[in-house]
């Protein structure tokens, strides 16, 4: 009987700068990238290398990225909504955040 093992590799990768080894091509790519955030302002670009074998396609692979930008997107929500609250917190009792000044015994 033939065992048959499936093999696979995935590599992803999320960069927002050149490395150091990076080519003179790469980090001039990397600053047209920066510039162009500063033109946006406030925006920020982020290169992702993805690397599956066997073959997935580039619509999986969108639907994949955009799944997890949904879940990032979520996550972000819930710590501003965290954020918003304890600013409310320490405005409406301060006194709870004050750091203590004399040891406890």
């Amino acid at each position: 009987m033939k065992v048959y093992k499936p093999e696979w590799r995935c590599t992803f990768s999320v960069n927002e700068s050149a490395d150091e080894s990076a080519s003179w091509k790469e980090r001039i790519a990397w600053q047209l990238r920066d510039f162009a955030d500063r033109l946006d302002g406030g925006s920020r670009t982020l290169k992702i290398d993805c690397d599956v074998t066997p073959t997935v396609s580039r619509d999986e692979i969108d639907t994949c990225l955009g799944k997890g930008f949904a879940v990032t997107q979520s996550l972000l929500t819930q710590l501003a909504h965290q954020a918003a609250c304890e600013d409310v917190m320490r405005e409406a009792k301060a006194e709870l955040f004050e750091e203590e000044t004399a040891p406890r015994h």
